[in-house]
């Protein structure tokens, strides 16, 4: 059986990620606990929820800081594949208490919306302007890393919505005090909710892929299949599987029928131009091939297992 490994490392530093996760959850604490005094002082409903999303933030982001190190533990006898899923599980994690959060509001805002209260616009203001340029500086911080790494991704969006809900938060504030509409606080609450599900669905879908093992939407199976069997002695490449490990990892396997019974030598050669195809052509870096001569078995293309 040929076996072949050709990773892609990652250029960012994984120290650096991790600093700015830390500063990023130590801002969000701040921010939270801030934002709930204020809330129950104001009576904001709006500001509470922002704090609410950021507490889902500070959950994120430790989730995050955590799976980030344990992606780096390596591989042993009892954990072959090492912690290499951990920043897809947080992703997914992520993604779903985002959608949680935004359920919870979105029940909050329409019993608020019935009865609409008096609320302190000026707390509301200034804590939602310091929310503001928190997350802000936090957004920054992952901006880079979140555009290759799908856990650091789902702690970039948590932290984009909770800055654009402390946005909607302020304009809500300032409409408040100069205009006394409190039932925006509501509308508000309810908008920011469905901006959430939003972000978080395109995520929450993404991350389930990978969980259960789909081929990449963006590798094409079929043709890699003609690709492959375009090689000299060459009969038919049946059995595939194709699934993506982690951010760094997409994994092919499958069975190779020869015409001839070649020697290792031989497949060795073979299999060689086999990972140059799927490496340059297809981004796959991890392959793994079962040659064959005269087998009789299932030569279709996928097979169940």
């Amino acid at each position: 059986m040929g076996h072949s490994h050709s990773h892609k490392h990652s250029h960012n530093n994984g120290n650096l990620q991790g600093r700015n996760l830390l500063i990023s959850i130590f801002l969000n604490i701040l921010i939270t606990a801030a934002q709930v005094v204020g809330g129950v002082i104001s009576g904001s409903l709006a500001l509470l929820s922002d704090a609410l999303h950021n507490f889902s933030d500070v959950i994120s982001l430790v989730v995050s800081y955590v799976a980030n190190k344990l992606a780096k533990k390596k591989a042993s006898l009892q954990k072959t594949f090492g912690y290499k899923r951990a920043e897809i599980l947080a992703a997914f994690i992520n993604a779903s208490t985002l959608i949680i959060v935004a359920v919870l509001l979105i029940i909050e805002a329409i019993k608020r919306f019935q009865d609409p209260q008096e609320i302190e616009s000026g707390l509301v203001i200034w804590l939602s302007g310091i929310a503001i340029l928190g997350n802000g500086f936090s957004v920054l911080l992952l901006k880079k890393d979140s555009e290759a790494n799908m856990n650091l991704k789902s702690a970039y969006l948590h932290l984009l919505t909770d800055m654009m809900a402390s946005v909607a938060v302020l304009i809500g504030g300032l409409l408040m005090k100069f205009y006394n509409v409190f039932w925006v606080d509501s509308v508000l609450t309810f908008l920011i909710a469905i901006y959430l599900i939003w972000m978080g669905y395109d995520l929450l879908k993404s991350s389930t892929k990978v969980l259960m093992l789909f081929t990449p939407e963006d590798i094409p199976i079929d043709k890699i299949v003609t690709e492959i069997n375009n090689l000299e002695g060459i009969k038919h490449t049946h059995h595939i599987h194709v699934w993506q490990l982690n951010e760094e990892e997409i994994h092919f396997e499958a069975h190779i029928d020869f015409e001839n019974n070649i020697q290792l030598s031989e497949f060795d050669d073979i299999l060689h131009k086999i990972e140059e195809i799927l490496f340059h052509k297809f981004e796959i870096n991890h392959v793994n091939i079962q040659p064959e001569f005269g087998k009789c078995d299932d030569k279709d293309i996928i097979v169940q297992d």
